[in-house]
């Protein structure tokens, strides 16, 4: 973090940790003392767990400057004795994300758009696809590095290595799986665990494999849906961030299923990422905390 920040400078306080009594008192009090107004509070007190969970954006309360260490600092000594996780940003920070596809474009290129015009505040750094190029015309890379890393029989460990080496290269914080149709190893999911976001149709498990919607067309069904998660060893099963549901009919034939089904991973997958960029998710054992905006 920088050493100040303007006095129209906003900062994004996750945390969460054991729940006892005047948690958000102590906080508030830490914060009045630097200096800071807060913008917006969040909370949540998980009856189940005994977990609290918060989110806190704040700025300064004067035209004075925040002094970004010092924020850290009383942070730390105030959420420390509760043992908190905690993470700490300036509101325009950006995250370096990397975008993996495969031949399926059509949540790559809405990534892409919401990026090149600013509704997802990132900084797409580079794109990694099992397939060339070749395989997107309806999509432009002119101002971001496409990276071609095929997965060879036998050596997916390799391809993943690779991309492993990709991302601490490009120092990314946040990788989208953006229909990445390739499992990935538990080795490199776990080593992706807390920052990459998959997306997947809401049929798993009921139907796996080639055609889901070709299969949901025969069994007749009446909802189509999507789910955005955090990837972990499980890698369908990670904690849920976003869902969305459309109804359907028996006049819905399988490429009508197929394009309502896109429509709803293209618009789940962005909610999820904006959620995860504005610092507004916080992981919960095997579910989510998604704070509202």
């Amino acid at each position: 973090m920088s050493s100040g920040a303007g006095s129209d400078e906003s900062f994004i306080l996750t945390f969460r940790c054991r729940d006892e009594p005047g948690i958000v008192a102590r906080v508030s009090a830490a914060l009045f003392e630097i200096g800071a107004t807060i913008r917006d509070s969040q909370q949540f007190d998980d009856p189940v767990t005994g977990r609290f969970f918060s989110r806190i954006e704040f700025a300064s309360a004067t035209s004075n400057r925040l002094d970004a260490d010092a924020i850290d600092g009383l942070v730390r000594e105030t959420l420390d004795h509760l043992e908190a996780d905690y993470t700490l940003h300036p509101r325009s920070a950006r995250k370096r994300v990397l975008i993996m596809a495969s031949k399926q474009d059509h949540c790559l290129g809405d990534l892409l758009y919401r990026w090149r015009s600013g509704e997802l505040p990132m900084d797409v750094v580079g794109v990694v696809s099992n397939h060339p190029r070749e395989s997107y015309p309806a999509l432009s890379f002119d101002d971001v590095d496409f990276h071609h890393v095929p997965v060879e029989a036998g050596k997916k460990r390799d391809q993943e290595r690779k991309v492993s080496s990709l991302i601490d290269e490009l120092n990314v914080d946040l990788v989208i799986l953006a229909r990445y149709m390739q499992i990935l190893s538990d080795e490199f999911a776990g080593e992706l665990a807390g920052r990459c976001i998959n997306i997947h149709h809401s049929f798993l498990p009921g139907f796996k494999g080639a055609k889901p919607y070709h299969q949901a067309f025969e069994r007749g069904v009446k909802l189509v849906g999507a789910t955005a998660h955090y990837v972990t060893g499980d890698l369908d099963e990670g904690p849920i961030i976003t869902q969305d549901v459309e109804a359907v009919t028996h006049r819905d034939m399988p490429e009508t299923l197929v394009r309502k089904g896109r429509d709803i991973e293209r618009r789940v997958l962005a909610r999820a990422v904006r959620h995860h960029l504005e610092d507004r998710v916080v992981v919960n054992g095997r579910s989510c905390v998604v704070f509202s905006d």
